[in-house]
C-alpha cells in the first residue's frame, strides 16, 4: 500500500449549506483512462478512512453513515491521488476501479460518451467495425484481413513516423503519430486486448521504478 500525500488542512469543510453541510463533493476518475466514474461526498471522517485505508470512503447522505465503495458489491475503488480544487471545496479523486463503479452495473455514473476521453469513444467506434463488411470501412476491411496485415500496417505507420521525427517535420510527424496510434488500437482489439492494458502495464512499471528509486 503507498502513502497517499494530502493536506487537509485548508479544506472548506463548512462551504456547502443545508443537507450537505460540513461535507464536501468528490469527483472520481480513472486514473489510467480518465473517465469520469460518479461523485459522492466526503466528511472528514471519510477523507480520514479513505487516506488510511486507500480505499474510497464517503459520508452516505441516504444511510447518514461513512460507505466503502464496493463494501457489498466487491467493486472498491483504488485510491491513486487525491487533491483539491482551487477553492478548497471539492475534491478530485483518481482511482483504479475494481469492476463497475456505478449500481448499474456500468463502468461509469455517466452514460454519455461526452463524460469519456476522445481516445476511448474512438477505440469504441474501431470495436463496433468488427465483423462489419470489409467494403463497410476501412476499420473493417483491416479486421477481415487479420492480425498479420494489421501488424503489417503498424510496423509501416511505425516506420513513417521515425523517419518524421528524424527529418525534424513536426507536421508528418504528427500525422503519422496518429496512423500508428489509430492502428495500434485496431491491432489490440485483434488480440483482445485495449490502451488499458498498455496504460496498466505503464502504472506498473512507473510504480516499480519508484519503489526501487525509494530503495536505493
Amino acid at each position: 500500500m503507498t502513502d497517499i500525500v494530502f493536506d487537509s488542512t485548508s479544506v472548506d469543510w463548512d462551504k456547502q449549506q443545508g443537507a450537505t453541510s460540513g461535507l464536501v463533493p468528490a469527483v472520481v476518475q480513472h486514473h489510467l483512462t480518465g473517465k469520469v466514474l460518479m461523485l459522492g461526498y466526503m466528511d472528514k471522517s471519510a477523507l480520514a478512512k479513505t487516506l488510511a485505508t486507500n480505499q474510497v470512503t464517503f459520508f452516505s447522505r441516504s444511510k447518514q453513515r461513512l460507505w466503502t465503495k464496493g463494501e457489498t458489491s466487491g467493486n472498491t475503488l483504488d485510491l491513486i491521488a487525491i487533491d483539491k480544487d482551487c477553492d478548497n471545496d471539492s475534491f478530485l479523486v483518481q482511482v483504479i476501479p475494481n469492476g463497475p463503479t456505478c449500481h448499474t452495473g456500468t463502468e461509469s455514473c455517466w452514460p454519455d460518451g461526452n463524460a469519456h476521453p476522445f481516445i476511448d469513444n474512438l477505440t469504441k467506434l474501431i470495436i463496433s467495425r468488427k465483423g462489419q463488411s470489409a467494403d463497410s470501412s476501412y476499420t473493417a476491411s483491416l479486421f477481415e484481413r487479420g492480425t498479420k496485415r494489421i501488424a503489417q500496417k503498424v510496423g509501416e505507420e511505425g516506420l513513417e513516423t521515425a523517419l518524421a521525427a528524424a527529418t525534424h517535420d513536426k507536421e508528418e510527424l504528427v500525422n503519422e503519430a496518429s496512423d500508428l496510434m489509430y492502428h495500434l488500437i485496431v491491432l489490440l482489439e485483434d488480440q483482445g486486448l485495449s490502451m488499458a492494458d498498455i496504460n496498466k502495464n505503464l502504472l506498473d512499471r512507473h510504480t516499480k521504478a519508484n519503489k526501487s528509486d525509494t530503495n536505493k
